[in-house]
Parts: C-alpha cells; sequence; structure tokens
C-alpha cells in the first residue's frame, strides 16, 4: 500500500483545535477533537470529505483487486432470484430480485403457485431518486386489501407511514411521519399501530391510527416514561391480539390489545419486577409465557387468556438449555433453545402431548425459525446452514417429522462444500473459561502459521453469532484463507451467564476473550500474527477497538465497521440516542465504578503512542446509532498518537446511516473494499 507524504494526510483545522476539558472522578480528561461532533459545521464536512479523499487515494492501487472482488462475489449471486412462497391466508407471499436492480420486489399470487403473480410494492420504484432507502417494515391487512409501510430515506432510522390501496394500487393519503420501528394491524383492516420516539430517539410510545383521520386526530395508547426501557408493538400470530411491549436489559412489561376492539385500552400480562424478563405468545387457549423468573436460563410459564396473570410452570429451568423464545401456534408450541452453544428446537404437540427436539446434521450450524404467519399450521418453516452449506430452507412436519426441503441458496461459479472443512474449537481463556471458535477453510489446510486468517466476533447485548454461511467469504477461502468466529462472552453461545460475564463491570472478559483465542490460534499453528486480521462492527467495533490498544502486536489488519469508540463521552450524554437504557449495558460513568470499568477499556480514551495494525474505519454520517464522530474523533487522536507507519484509513458515508449502503450492489462493493484491504497483508 503506497504512503502519502505527512502533508496530504487529513488534520483538523487549527482553528478548531480548542480542548475540550472535564473533571470527572478526579481525573482531567481532555478532549481535542469534541468539535467533530458538529456535523452542521462545514469544517466537519471538509475534514470528513478530507479523510475520504486520503482513502480513496491510499487504496487507488487496489482497485482492480477490488473490482475483481466484486465481479466474483456478484457471480456466485443468482441475481434473478425468489423467496420461497408463504402462505397467508388464500394467498401466497413471496419476494423476488431481478439483474441490476438494487432492491428486492414484493409479490403475491391467490390460492396456488400458478395463479398470476401481483406486484404489491416494489421497492426500486419507491428507492429511485434516494441516496438511501429501508424499509422498517412491511404490513398487509388480515383482509389482504391494503398494505402499510415504514419507510426510511436518510439512514437515520426516522421512518414514514404511509398506506396503499392493494386493489387500485394507489397510495392513501394516510402518512405519518418521524416514527420508530414497530407496526400493527387491527382486525379491522382500517386501524393501525405505530411507535414514536422520544428526543433521545428512545422508542416510547404506541398510537392508534385510523384511516382517513389526519395525524393529530390519532389516539395515544401507551406511553413509557422510563429512560432505561424501549417500547415495541407487533400483532401477534393467532391474530387475537396486538402486543405492547416495555423492555429493558434487566426488566419489563407487556399489555395486550384486543386485535377485533383496538378502541379498548390494553390489558397488563403483570407489572414488571426488578430484574424480572419476560414475553409473551398468545396460543388458542393460553397465554405462553418465557421469562427468567427464578430461571437465569429461562423457563416457560402459561396463563389463561382471561387472566393473564395467573402464570404456571409449563416448561421448567434447565441448568443445560438456554431458552431463547417460544413460536405457538394453534396445536403445536416451538421452545428455541440453545445447548453446548447451538440452537435446538423443542417440539410439544398439543392434541397428542408429545414432546421432541428437531436434529440437524452438522458438528456446528445455524438455524432461523422464520416468520411462519399462520397460526393454525402443522409444519415450520426454517432456514438451516453452516459455514459450509448454503442457506437451506425446509418445511419440518411438526408432527409427521419430516424435513421437506424447499430451497437451497444457489452458489454460482461451482461451488463444492465438500472442498471446505469446518471445525469446531475450544480455546481457553486466562480465567479458564473455554471460548467456543468456530473455523473454516478450504482443505488442504496445512496448519504451520503461513496461512491468513480473518478473525470475527461481536460479543454484546447478548447476541449470538451463528456459524452460517455467506458467499462472499468464499473469496477469501479460496485465496489461502481461513475464517474463524470467536464466540466471545457478551453474547448467549452458552447461556444467560456467558452474556451476564460479557457486560457492565464484567466486560474485559468480551476483549480478553477474543485476545486469548487470536493467541489460541496462533499458537496452534493455525495463523501468525503477521498474518492475522480482526473484523468487527458496531459493539463489535469496540472490540476491535479495544484489542488495538492492547494487543497492537497480535494483529496484521483490523477493520472496525461503525464503531462505537468514545464509550465515557456517550455514555456520560443521555441526549444521544440509546445512552440512557445502556446504563443496564456498559454501566453509568457518572459513577465511580462504572466510570472506572469503562475508563479502562474504551478505545478512544486508551490510544497510546505506539505502533498499531493496518486500520480500516468506516461509519455513516445519519448513523443514529453510533454516532459518526466517535470513528471521526478516534481516528483523529490515533492519527496524532500513534507512532507507526502502518495506514490508518477513515471511510465516511456521507449518505448512509449504521448498515451502510442499502442497496444490494452498493453494500457488495462496500465488502470488495474491506475484502481487498485485508487481502493486501
Amino acid at each position: 500500500m503506497p504512503d502519502l507524504p505527512p502533508e496530504a494526510r487529513p488534520r483538523p483545522p487549527l482553528a478548531k483545535r480548542v480542548e475540550h476539558t472535564q473533571l470527572l472522578h478526579g481525573e482531567r480528561r481532555v478532549d481535542a477533537y469534541a468539535w467533530l461532533r458538529d456535523r452542521d459545521d462545514p469544517e466537519v464536512t471538509a475534514y470528513l470529505e478530507a479523510e475520504n479523499a486520503y482513502t480513496e487515494a491510499m487504496t487507488a492501487h487496489s482497485k482492480p483487486l477490488q473490482e475483481q472482488l466484486y465481479q466474483e462475489m456478484l457471480a456466485r449471486i443468482q441475481e434473478d432470484d425468489a423467496t420461497v412462497p408463504v402462505r397467508r391466508g388464500e394467498w401466497l407471499y413471496h419476494s423476488r430480485t431481478e439483474q441490476g436492480k438494487a432492491y428486492p420486489i414484493f409479490c403475491r399470487r391467490r390460492s396456488s403457485p400458478d395463479a398470476p403473480e401481483e406486484v404489491y410494492f416494489d421497492e426500486n420504484a419507491e428507492a429511485a431518486g434516494h441516496e438511501f432507502y429501508q424499509l422498517g417494515a412491511l404490513e398487509v391487512s388480515p383482509d389482504h386489501r391494503l398494505l402499510a409501510i415504514l419507510e426510511d430515506v436518510s439512514g437515520y432510522e426516522d421512518f414514514t407511514l404511509r398506506v396503499r390501496d392493494l386493489v387500485t394500487g394507489a397510495w392513501l393519503a394516510d402518512r405519518v411521519e418521524k416514527l420508530g420501528f414497530g407496526l400493527a394491524w387491527a382486525s379491522d383492516n382500517r386501524t393501525i399501530f405505530y411507535a414514536t420516539t422520544d428526543e433521545a430517539k428512545r422508542t416510547d410510545r404506541v398510537w392508534r391510527h385510523v384511516l382517513g383521520d389526519a395525524q393529530s386526530a390519532d389516539a395515544e395508547v401507551f406511553h413509557e416514561p422510563g429512560v432505561l426501557n424501549n417500547v415495541g408493538v407487533h400483532r401477534a400470530r393467532s391474530g387475537a391480539y396486538v402486543v405492547i411491549t416495555s423492555s429493558s436489559f434487566t426488566d419489563g412489561e407487556v399489555h395486550l390489545v384486543d386485535a377485533a376492539h383496538p378502541a379498548e385500552p390494553p390489558v397488563l400480562v403483570r407489572a414488571r419486577r426488578d430484574d424480572v424478563e419476560y414475553d409473551v405468545e398468545p396460543g388458542a387457549d393460553w397465554l405462553y409465557v418465557c421469562t427468567n423468573e427464578a430461571a437465569p436460563n429461562f423457563k416457560v410459564m402459561r396463563a389463561p387468556l382471561a387472566d393473564p396473570g395467573a402464570w404456571e410452570e409449563w416448561l421448567p429451568h434447565r441448568a443445560e438449555a438456554f431458552v431463547e423464545g417460544v413460536h405457538v401456534f394453534q396445536r403445536f408450541v416451538v421452545v428455541q433453545e440453545r445447548q453446548r452453544g447451538l440452537r435446538t428446537l423443542r417440539v410439544t404437540d398439543l392434541e397428542q402431548g408429545d414432546t421432541h427436539d428437531v436434529e440437524f446434521p452438522q458438528a456446528a450450524y445455524g438455524v432461523q425459525v422464520e416468520a411462519n404467519p399462520e397460526f393454525n399450521q402443522s409444519e415450520l418453516r426454517v432456514t438451516y446452514s453452516s459455514l459450509v452449506t448454503p442457506d437451506t430452507v425446509f418445511d419440518y412436519g411438526l408432527r409427521t417429522r419430516v424435513r421437506t426441503e424447499r430451497k437451497k441458496e444457489p452458489v454460482l461459479g461451482g461451488y463444492d462444500e465438500s472442498a471446505y472443512a469446518i471445525e469446531r474449537l475450544e480455546a481457553v481463556a486466562r480465567d479458564g473459561t473455554r471460548v467456543p471458535v468456530s473455523l473454516v477453510y478450504r482443505t488442504l489446510f496445512a496448519r504451520d502459521g503461513s496461512r491468513p486468517l480473518l478473525l470475527y466476533a461481536y460479543g454484546s447485548y447478548g447476541y449470538t453469532v451463528e456459524p452460517t454461511f455467506n458467499s462472499h467469504r468464499v473469496s477469501l477461502l479460496d485465496r489461502g484463507f481461513a475464517f474463524a468466529i470467536a464466540h466471545v462472552r457478551g453474547g448467549q453461545e452458552m447461556g444467560r451467564a456467558w452474556y451476564d460475564d460479557g457486560k457492565m463491570m464484567q466486560k474485559m472478559n468480551t476483549f480478553t476473550d477474543f485476545i486469548d483465542v487470536a493467541d489460541h490460534l496462533v499458537r496452534e499453528r493455525y495463523t501468525s500474527p503477521e498474518r492475522l486480521a480482526a473484523h468487527g462492527g458496531s459493539a463489535g467495533g469496540l472490540l476491535m477497538g479495544v484489542v488495538a490498544n492492547l494487543r497492537p502486536d497480535l494483529f496484521r489488519t483490523i477493520v472496525a465497521d461503525v464503531p462505537f469508540v468514545d464509550v465515557v463521552s456517550t455514555m456520560l450524554d443521555a441526549s444521544i440516542p440509546l445512552t440512557a437504557q445502556e446504563w443496564l449495558q456498559w454501566g453509568n460513568p457518572q459513577e465511580p465504578e462504572a466510570y472506572a470499568c469503562i475508563r479502562a477499556y474504551s478505545p478512544y480514551d486508551n490510544v497510546a503512542p505506539q505502533a498499531y495494525p493496518r486500520l480500516l474505519v468506516t461509519s455513516g454520517i445519519n448513523d443514529s446509532r453510533v454516532a459518526f464522530w466517535e470513528p471521526a474523533k478516534w481516528v483523529a487522536r490515533l492519527r496524532a498518537t500513534a507512532t507507526g507507519t502502518e495506514p490508518l484509513l477513515l471511510k465516511m458515508n456521507l449518505g448512509a446511516g449504521h448498515g451502510g449502503a442499502s442497496g444490494r450492489y452498493e453494500r457488495l462493493r462496500e465488502i470488495a473494499e474491506r475484502y481487498a484491504f485485508i487481502l493486501e497483508q
């Protein structure tokens, strides 16, 4: 990678070099780059544009490789493709993509797969003229005559509600703006429930809109004043209720609205209690409740629909099985669990009273239970994959136990999964904890330390990274790379305790687990430090920032996407989206113990005069989850402090948010840019 003279590297304007100082818990904190928070300042825009120009110049030599990667990844994709139809009443719904079009087209057929196709929403047409476009919801009314959508054209996740008449194709006059996630139809096909956010972008209210009424006439249905809680709204699979949730990271409660009588007030299932979480799924006669009350790994209770607070035990707590959730149908209940780090499905036949587990063939895999919108169905739609097996959609007979494959993701260009191998390893962390590692590579693979390896992790919010397939990754594997997932603490791969041991005052375990996994892979000769790359995004980008500070010698290359790196500053400012409720995830630095913990790892606060690995940092100017100024400030401080000569690049998308580009071709080019940067090692 060529270097440019020092004068070509972006530097903050001299007029802006005004330090922001703060005395906190006896420490004087100095922030020389606080001015970068002002996105309306032309000098901030100019600085970000200079960073992009610098990155463009520093990567110009790799454009042929980027184009090669893009073309070969695109060549594996069947551009003209369609999803497996899903039955909803008398209609079969599916989506499809067309070559050259960036977004899906949503279609349906009445009754039969052979019936004429009806396009009811073409996302390409709606995205035309917008640099960015994403859907937050796409909900057809119970009578299948109307479509309600939530759309965002900035990336900031400010959604607009629009409604289309599917008979005439015309958009109704109804339009409600600045909404959060969450949308539900009532059974009258004219009442819609939606959610709004407060000044800190916390979803805090649910409203009821009647078609034809002005937004000013909409009724507030629920308000959550507690800054630690987020509100959600959805229609239950049974169709009998609109479900309103209010939850923090440690507790919550649920309210039910009779979908047949949407103007009636919501009914509370059970009042919140400290450190008790619960979710509900209405059945035909019972309400099924997944809760951690006196059950660290969660259990399933049930209650009569007429008395939702009268819980009784249905599936007891088991130390060896972490209950992730329940899927309730008229005649069956499917409990989604995790055992030995892998997802399992436990099926109970409510009529016959028997229970069995669904079996899966590989040692490391991922399973996703799909929407399954019909309440009265006897098959479960599931997507299965592994690190070598493309996404495979199948219907599982809940009573017959017969697995019927409906579609396997096509991987064009002669992909042969038998040419690749999977390993499931365990690395011993410094405190003796055994950390699972999922690994894939192309055979034959010599463990002599000569192979490059890309190590990925997330490790926060209890989110589990499944060892699933990605056709783009083949471009690395076929160039000799191994790819590994470190299932570090902070996720829930090994149960609820795995999550608890990687948050709040135990957060450092996430970072040291990743380092210990990397050390293990080097020690076992899967790779070597000069051939080891690391990648993570958002909270996983925080992980990248921490390991770059703690062990810069262990990694040759690090890619940090939308990284949450200025943790102290963000968690001190409750006006920033997500901050207040996340005090239960990271701690509140106004408290001395929490400050000491966060201060010890916050990447921005721990940049040191040392040589860093090659770094590519990405962000989006409209990101509402991790503000653009966090990575911008981090890179600025690294530029001023780091002593090494390796490239340090910031790529700021000036037209997108947290997820990057919205169109599938633009996203593919972003992946090609990252892969080219990694491959250059």
